[in-house]
């Protein structure tokens, strides 16, 4: 069941109380590079962390206001007031209750002072996390485990997506990937048996008839603005991790990036789930988000895919920063010392000691060439500032993700 909701009008006057409760309690001065550029629409892409270990649980965490997590999630959206936002790892329900609880509990209600955060709509739609397939795509001699659904998952919706928007979403367009399969790329990287000799062969032919590129899906949601669609392209590859020297993992990460490249360059061999083939129309205007699980310089993934998407010519790379990334990166070294990537750009904070991956810049929001870029940013607070509370401790982290966004101007 796919689920695109407006947010009541009624809502927006029923947080009026906590509006004032704002007023009541100022916020901290908002830093120059948060503030929205005026005449501008922001983009952002946060993967929240609000999954949970059992099907049911987020939404009876949401039904308490007071739940520590989700609040200071709602929190960093409220600073940040983004026009459009992707959640990655939002738990999804088939009646959206998860997602009216998010709303109604924690971005309707001020958080930490902050003015309250409604969007006017809001998108979500099944994903291939938990789904069962009955195969044993891991080998290890069950076909019921996690490893061994079309995305990995302990059940069907874990680590979803929500898309909430201040613009209305044009409903009959919105297009989901969910179901297209991997071997239908016209060049797809299948992992290959290193005992076997073989090329792509460690999924049987029987696998490979049903199994699904996206691990969780990918998404085209056109956001109508001012006369004007903007397509939020939204997706949340697999981690490059947690596999063997077949490196399955790390493959179909690559091509769950690449079918961006594809899908913006007027490739042709993508059918979506309703039947229709094709990418993007020519000259359509567009922003890339998600956790793409992929640094285009350092960590465990085919960091060249990334590097690819980054010099399109159909985008521009808007290079968000921040200085927090950089303070804990030099706090932290181990495996930050080694990287090549500039701890500026970082918006996650991955284990740093032996085998850890460090931090890496693996979430984007990367608007098409026709959209003016007016400002970038990562939310990574220095450790003195009074926001950097918002990000939990290190051992309770409200998520090892930052929030990224993208002011861009719209044509009229």
């Amino acid at each position: 069941m796919t689920l695109i909701r407006s947010v009541p009008i009624l809502l927006a006057v029923l947080v009026c109380a906590g509006a004032a409760c704002a007023q009541d309690t100022p916020a901290q001065d908002t830093p120059a590079q948060d503030t929205p550029t005026e005449g501008t629409i922001r983009f952002a892409t946060f993967n929240a962390s609000l999954n949970r270990g059992e099907a049911g649980q987020l939404i009876a965490d949401l039904s308490d206001p007071a739940a520590e997590q989700p609040s200071r999630v709602a929190a960093i959206i409220q600073h940040v007031d983004p026009d459009v936002i992707l959640i990655n790892e939002f738990d999804y329900d088939e009646g959206g209750e998860a997602a009216r609880l998010f709303i109604d509990n924690f971005l309707a209600i001020s958080q930490e002072g902050m003015e309250p955060w409604v969007p006017e709509a809001w998108y979500s739609a099944p994903v291939n996390t938990g789904v069962p397939t009955g195969l044993d795509f891991n080998r290890d001699g069950v076909t019921d485990g996690p490893d061994d659904a079309y995305g990995f998952g302990f059940f069907p919706g874990q680590y979803g997506m929500l898309v909430l928007s201040k613009f209305p979403i044009a409903e009959d367009d919105v297009r989901t990937f969910q179901n297209f399969l991997w071997a239908d790329m016209p060049a797809p990287r299948l992992p290959s048996d290193p005992e076997s000799g073989g090329e792509g062969d460690w999924y049987s032919p029987e696998m490979l008839e049903v199994f699904r590129l996206s691990s969780k899906s990918h998404w085209d949601v056109p956001i109508a603005i001012a006369g004007h669609t903007v397509h939020a392209l939204v997706s949340h590859p697999t981690p490059p991790a947690f596999d063997g020297p077949e490196r399955r993992n790390q493959l179909r990460n690559a091509d769950e990036v690449q079918f961006w490249i594809d899908y913006i360059s007027g490739e042709s061999y993508m059918t979506d789930d309703a039947g229709a083939a094709g990418g993007l129309p020519e000259g359509a205007s567009f922003v890339i988000m998600g956790d793409q699980n992929l640094d285009p310089l350092d960590g465990d993934g085919v960091s060249a895919v990334m590097a690819d998407l980054l010099a399109s010519d159909r985008i521009t790379d808007p290079l968000p920063a921040s200085e927090g990334g950089v303070e804990d990166a030099e706090r932290d070294g181990g495996a930050n010392a080694g990287h090549q990537g500039d701890p500026r750009y970082d918006t996650s904070d991955f284990f740093d000691g032996e085998g850890g991956a460090g931090n890496l810049r693996v979430d984007y929001a990367l608007p098409s060439r026709d959209l003016e870029v007016a400002g970038s940013g990562v939310f990574w607070p220095l450790s003195t500032d009074p926001l950097a509370d918002l990000l939990g401790t290190e051992d309770a982290p409200t998520t090892d993700h930052r929030l990224v966004w993208v002011d861009i101007v719209v044509p009229q």
